[in-house]
């Protein structure tokens, strides 16, 4: 009926959907000029890149088998208020059943500080004992944001690294009671009181490349106090008490420790940028010698606060600026909820008017970090906690949420299915999609992963780690480690959304519910400050490939954005971040079933 090919952006009315007319072409208008207007105006969503055609003179067609209407919409002044303008259009042939997304480029909502992992226990005997190839390898997979001359990037460019400053269950050997000798970790400060800064060299090789290769963001965090501090003389609880295991007289003690470790590294060219003092203060991290898994301590609130008073004056007296995270609840909950007795962590420890109040302290920051386990055990658990915590933090100006620590901990992964274990592609995915919610729903700022890398499969049930180690390193040098579908997975959001780029909104034509996303196709945007570079991440989570469009909205008048790269991860060997062709066939772009995918524009 009408077969002309228009450029424009759109204008929706759906009081005449309603009635069951179809509406072909729209236009969009700043809505600030939309309050004399009749009609509520909403976006046409269609996919293609085109130049800007700054003036066009445009109808509106409508049809219905009872009732044609025709409304000319376009004029000179009218165009004046249009924000974005790229459409081909071919009347009476377009996919309903398409699935579009809107970017919203000029409505930003978090700012995006980092994207990390820890290099906990086993970056010592990494850095230490292996050959120097191997552990170079190791050192640009986590941190490189290079890419090879087949355009393949070699890392995935952690944003952030976070070390763990060790409690001497190391030096105590057997008699310490942690059974796994890897878990145990060294102490600078020697029980005679004296510092040696050979110890955690393993560690300290890992922090150094971390440094080599950029990373923004180092963070030291610690998970029980010297041995030499606590009330048993272990690096772990006995009893169930949910006190911490720091002596009464020794949090100046311990201020003082962490604060001397900092200005050590500071002094060698690796300046921390923060400090986390306590870890998951609501688990008891309790144990029975030789059969203890790893150091730990919990804390209560009050308990958290005075530690903090003290490491704060430690800094303050050293001239330190490296600021204090906290509090790495062990739940999502335990920030916003009475749960636990350390628990409403943020009404405790960010609300002017409770004792606790931690706002007025000179290298306290208003990041609220929390732990992403046990709260994906269904899509709404993951939803629901995320919305919650982002709705609390609404009530406190200038707060942002860390997501500081995550892996698949719990069954949340199996995603009710029966099956003993999970391929590497669903793992990879199910991280995909708590990244994903974290970011959309919870509003992070932050993101980090557990562990870079532990002994495990790099095949199914990639549960705790990044880089699976071989079981038998020792023994066969050869096969040290295998790249899991993980570092993948979050190498989508590290290598391509860099400290500082924005999160944008976006909009989807198919009116899916939250829940019934999570197992459809998310997509999430990101753009940086200058707006002239913009990435979009889309989690295919279903068993086929799906055609998609992407409209952008909001660029300003003349401009334009080209998508000038795609990468892939996939179940196909090889497809890890994988270049794809950027260019794109009858406006649709294909997302491969099980697929991750990045989109890359630059104006």
């Amino acid at each position: 009926m009408i077969g002309a090919a228009c450029q424009f952006a759109g204008l929706a009315v759906p009081e005449l959907k309603k009635k069951g007319v179809r509406v072909y072409a729209f236009l969009w208008f700043d809505p600030g000029q939309l309050q004399s207007y009749k009609f509520r105006l909403s976006v046409y969503q269609q996919f293609t890149f085109l130049p800007y055609i700054p003036y066009f003179s445009i109808s509106l067609f409508c049809y219905k088998p009872t009732f044609r209407f025709l409304y000319v919409a376009a004029m000179k002044q009218l165009l004046t208020y249009v924000s974005f303008a790229i459409i081909t259009f071919s009347a009476f042939s377009q996919d309903k059943d398409k699935l579009v997304f809107t970017i919203k480029l000029n409505n930003t909502v978090q700012q995006i500080r980092n994207f990390g992992a820890s290099g906990c226990w086993f970056s010592e005997e990494i850095g230490k004992k292996w050959p120097e190839a191997k552990k170079q390898r190791m050192a640009e997979l986590l941190f490189s944001r290079s890419f090879d001359s087949n355009g393949q990037p070699k890392g995935i460019g952690l944003s952030a690294f976070r070390y763990n400053i060790g409690a001497g269950t190391a030096e105590q050997g057997d008699t310490g009671g942690i059974r796994e000798p890897r878990h145990r970790v060294e102490c600078f400060l020697s029980p005679n009181g004296h510092y040696d800064w050979n110890k955690q060299q393993g560690y300290t090789w890992m922090l150094q490349q971390a440094r080599k290769y950029g990373v923004e963001n180092l963070i030291a965090f610690v998970n029980s106090p010297p041995v030499q501090f606590t009330k048993n003389g272990l690096g772990y609880k006995l009893e169930k008490d949910g006190s911490t295991n720091l002596r009464p007289d020794k949090y100046i003690d311990y201020g003082n420790f962490l604060a001397e470790v900092i200005k050590h590294f500071d002094q060698s060219g690796l300046h921390f940028n923060y400090i986390s003092p306590v870890n998951e203060p609501q688990w008891d991290w309790t144990g029975t010698k030789s059969f203890a898994k790893q150091e730990g301590s919990p804390w209560t609130n009050e308990e958290i606060y005075e530690a903090v008073k003290a490491l704060n004056s430690s800094l303050a007296a050293q001239k330190l600026s490296t600021k204090i995270l906290i509090t790495e609840a062990g739940m999502l909950n335990h920030l916003y909820a009475s749960n636990a007795k350390a628990s409403r962590q943020i009404a405790n420890f960010w609300d002017s008017k409770s004792p606790l109040y931690i706002g007025g302290l000179s290298n306290a920051t208003g990041f609220v970090e929390g732990h992403g386990y046990f709260t994906e055990n269904s899509d709404a658990s993951l939803i629901n906690t995320r919305r919650s915590l982002k709705d609390t933090l609404k009530k406190y100006d200038g707060l942002e949420y860390w997501q500081s620590e995550y892996c698949m901990l719990g069954d949340g992964f199996k995603e009710n299915k029966k099956m003993a274990r999970r391929s590497a592609i669903d793992c990879a995915l199910f991280l995909a999609k708590v990244i994903h919610h974290d970011l959309t729903i919870g509003n992070a700022t932050a993101w980090h992963y557990w562990n870079s890398f532990e002994p495990g499969p790099a095949d199914s049930n990639t549960l705790y780690y990044l880089i699976a180690l071989n079981r038998n390193g020792a023994t066969d040098t050869a096969k040290l480690y295998t790249i899991t579908k993980n570092l993948w997975a979050l190498g989508h959001y590290s290598l391509f959304v860099r400290p500082g780029m924005y999160r944008v909104e976006t909009a989807r034509n198919d009116g899916l519910a939250d829940t019934l996303v999570a197992q459809h196709v998310m997509i999430s945007a990101f753009r940086n400050a200058a707006g002239k570079r913009l990435v979009v991440n889309v989690i295919n989570y279903t068993t086929e490939d799906r055609s998609a469009g992407i409209v952008l909205i909001g660029l300003s008048k003349g401009k334009t954005m080209k998508l000038v790269s795609r990468f892939v991860t996939s179940a196909k060997e090889g497809d890890d971040i994988k270049p794809y062709p950027a260019s794109v066939k009858s406006n649709s772009i294909v997302l491969p079933a099980r697929s991750i995918t990045t989109f890359v524009f630059s104006s």
